[in-house]
């Protein structure tokens, strides 16, 4: 899925300090000469994020601006809550029909006093 610059990666690239750097790794001059790749930084939260996949400066700030917003989204989700529920009767039997079965094991384990 190609991304694509949105109104809410412009509204957030507002709130970031984009600073573009060499990145190291394989990929000889292409990637070693030229500062392609992008560290992002959003202010209010201190959050940073890198794009170095490209050999593209505006792919990788657009990368590094999803990856930003992927993760506050994800902070701000809501925890799903917990209603707490009781075993039912079938798991309780069952729980209750292993116990005796155990508890006929060990009775049966027992030295018989002659």
């Amino acid at each position: 899925m190609p991304l694509r610059w949105t109104r809410e990666l412009k509204q957030l690239l507002a709130d970031c300090e984009v600073t573009p750097f060499k990145a190291s790794g394989p990929g000889g001059q292409h990637r070693n000469k030229a500062e392609t790749a992008v560290r992002v930084r959003h202010i209010p939260t201190g959050l940073v994020r890198i794009g170095t996949e490209s050999r593209s400066q505006s792919a990788n700030k657009l990368r590094a601006l999803a990856r930003i917003a992927e993760e506050l989204e994800r902070r701000n989700r809501k925890k799903k809550v917990r209603k707490a529920t009781k075993p039912t009767r079938a798991s309780r039997e069952k729980r209750l029909e292993s116990k005796r079965r155990r508890s006929d094991v060990k009775r049966n384990r027992r030295v018989v006093d002659s």
